[in-house]
C-alpha cells in the first residue's frame, strides 16, 4: 500500500514487539498507519531530529515506543524535544509505551502529561513474548533460562493485550489522561513461568537465578558493549527486585475483559512453532 493511502496515525517503532502488533490491528480494520522507522518511506529516527517533522506532518494520533528504553538517561531530553516537535506539527493524540515503577520512564511520561497533547500512558509488566521473541528465546532452546530476579513473582503480560489497549486508545474516545498499568491476572515466578513452557513443549527447560554481574557477562558474551551490558543488567535487576509483584487492572479498565494467561500464551506460541 502506498504512502499516499496511509491514515493520519503514526506508529513509531512499527517493527518492534508492540509496534508491529499495533500496525497489524490497525490494518485489520482497514487503517494503514504511517510507519515510524528509519527505513520507512518517510523515515523516523530518534537519533535524527531532522526526520521528525516530515514523519509527523499530517498526523493526528501517534503510538510512541521509544528505543532503546525510556529508562536510558538520555531519553528525557529526547522525549522533551519530541513533545515540542509533536505540538508544533499539530499532533492531537499520543499513546506512550512506558514502564511500571521506573522513575526515569515516569519522568518522561510527565513531559507528555504536561504538554498540550491528549495522552494515554501504557505501563505494561514483563512481556510473555520475551520467551519466544526476545532475549530469552535462545535460553529456552538451550534448556536453561537465567535472569537476575529476586524470587518475587511477576504478573506477566501478553503483548497482544498491550497492543489491544494501544489501538483502543488510538481510535476511541474515553482513554485520554489515563495511565493504564497492564498486567496479567496471575502472579508467576520465573521458575513457574518456565515450567509452563517446559510442560507445553515437553522440552526440559529449567530456570536458574543469577547475579546481575553474571547476567552482565552473558550480555557481553552475546555482543553487547560493556557499558550497555552494565546498564541492561542493572536495569533488569531493578525491574525484577519485587516492586512489581502485584497485578493491575489497566486492561480491564480499558477493554472490559480479562488478560490472557501465561498458559494460553505458551500454548499459542508452541502451536505457532516458536520453540521447535
Amino acid at each position: 500500500m502506498s504512502e499516499s493511502m496511509t491514515s493520519d496515525i503514526l506508529v513509531i517503532g512499527a517493527t518492534g514487539k508492540t509496534g508491529k502488533r499495533v500496525v497489524e490491528r490497525l490494518e485489520a480494520r482497514g487503517i494503514c498507519p504511517r510507519h515510524g522507522t528509519r527505513r520507512s518511506p518517510i523515515p523516523f529516527d530518534w537519533e535524527a531530529t531532522e526526520t521528525w517533522a516530515a514523519s509527523l506532518n499530517g498526523i493526528q494520533s501517534a503510538y510512541v515506543a521509544y528505543s532503546p528504553d525510556l529508562a536510558v538517561p538520555s531519553a528525557h531530553a529526547v522525549i522533551a524535544d519530541f513533545v515540542k516537535a509533536a505540538e508544533a506539527a499539530g499532533l492531537r493524540r499520543v499513546v506512550l509505551l512506558s514502564e511500571r515503577n521506573e522513575e526515569r520512564a515516569q519522568a518522561c511520561e510527565k513531559l507528555v502529561m504536561d504538554s498540550t497533547l491528549e495522552w494515554t500512558i501504557l505501563r505494561p509488566s514483563w512481556f510473555m513474548q520475551n520467551f519466544n521473541e526476545g532475549g530469552f528465546l535462545e535460553s529456552v532452546m538451550s534448556g536453561e533460562v537465567t535472569a537476575p530476579d529476586s524470587g518475587a513473582p511477576e504478573p506477566w503480560v501478553d503483548l497482544d493485550d498491550v497492543a489491544d489497549v494501544a489501538v483502543a486508545a488510538l481510535l476511541e474516545d474515553g482513554h485520554a489522561s489515563e495511565v493504564y498499568e497492564i498486567t496479567g491476572s496471575e502472579l508467576l515466578t520465573w521458575s513457574e513461568a518456565v515450567g509452563l513452557i517446559s510442560k507445553v513443549t515437553t522440552r526440559e527447560v529449567v530456570y536458574r537465578t543469577i547475579t546481575p554481574q553474571e547476567f552482565e557477562s552473558i550480555l557481553i558474551a552475546a555482543g553487547f558493549p560493556d557499558e550497555d551490558a552494565v546498564f541492561v543488567a542493572t536495569l533488569v535487576a531493578e525491574i525484577l527486585d519485587g516492586k512489581n509483584a502485584m497485578t493491575s487492572d489497566g486492561l480491564q479498565r480499558a477493554l472490559g475483559r480479562e488478560p490472557r494467561t501465561f498458559a494460553q500464551f505458551a500454548k499459542a506460541a508452541h502451536a505457532d512453532g516458536s520453540w521447535v
